[in-house]
């Protein structure tokens, strides 16, 4: 990187007016950044300094990096197999005995699956209320606790973007009157120029009239 690179270029937004003075100014401003954009290649990821380095996501839990994957792909998300809760009976009649053991087994399979259901129906209603009351509490004291942090932040902003306002307002006076000075001083030069013309205009009549006297 450059020297160049390290260059830290800031405006002054909360003083300079430019863009109010000059409406066309904002079309050959966007206009300029689009080209300088075009002309400079994107940021490599890994080895622009300015950018934090990318950092992996579900690192440890491949099933979620495998789903992320396959949205960023934009492939379809696979249907659930319904089969498995249905009880259809043999394919074949007269089904075979493998045919009869494969049906019943998946009987038994899914009177087990209901005698789950009503497990977890039974204890979700003696434990679930307290449970989800306890869970709200906690919610509720996380939801404060992000409140009051994130007013702290937006306090933080409000005071960083006052103590800009006020540095670019200072320096944009300290500018304006440097600039002004300025005008003067080079209107004082100009005037000073000029007025040393005209007084070689009158050194040299002078000289032209001494040399007429003297040669009469």
């Amino acid at each position: 990187m450059t020297s160049a690179d390290n260059v830290f270029i800031d405006s002054l937004p909360y003083y300079d007016d430019d863009l109010a003075q000059h409406p066309n100014l904002q079309a050959l401003v966007d206009a300029e950044i689009a080209r300088e954009l075009k002309a400079k290649p994107p940021p490599n990821h890994a080895t622009d300094p300015r950018l934090p380095p990318e950092r992996p996501l579900f690192k440890d839990n491949p099933l979620l990096a495998d789903e992320l994957k396959r949205v960023a792909a934009k492939q379809p998300l696979d249907a659930l197999d319904t089969t498995r809760y249905k009880l259809p009976p043999p394919p074949s009649d007269p089904a075979s005995e493998a045919d009869w053991q494969k049906a019943v087994d998946n009987a038994r399979a899914q009177l087990e699956h209901q005698k789950t259901r009503q497990l977890n129906l039974s204890l979700l209603q003696t434990y679930g209320p307290n449970a989800w009351r306890v869970h709200n509490y906690l919610t509720e004291a996380a939801v404060v606790q992000y409140e009051k942090a994130l007013e702290r932040l937006q306090d933080q902003v409000t005071e960083v973007n006052r103590s800009r306002k006020n540095s670019q307002t200072q320096a944009g006076n300290q500018l304006s009157s440097l600039e002004n000075r300025w005008k003067e001083l080079i209107s004082a030069v100009l005037q000073l120029e000029l007025a040393n013309v005209a007084m070689e205009g009158e050194i040299e009549d002078l000289r032209r009239r001494d040399a007429e006297l003297g040669n009469v």
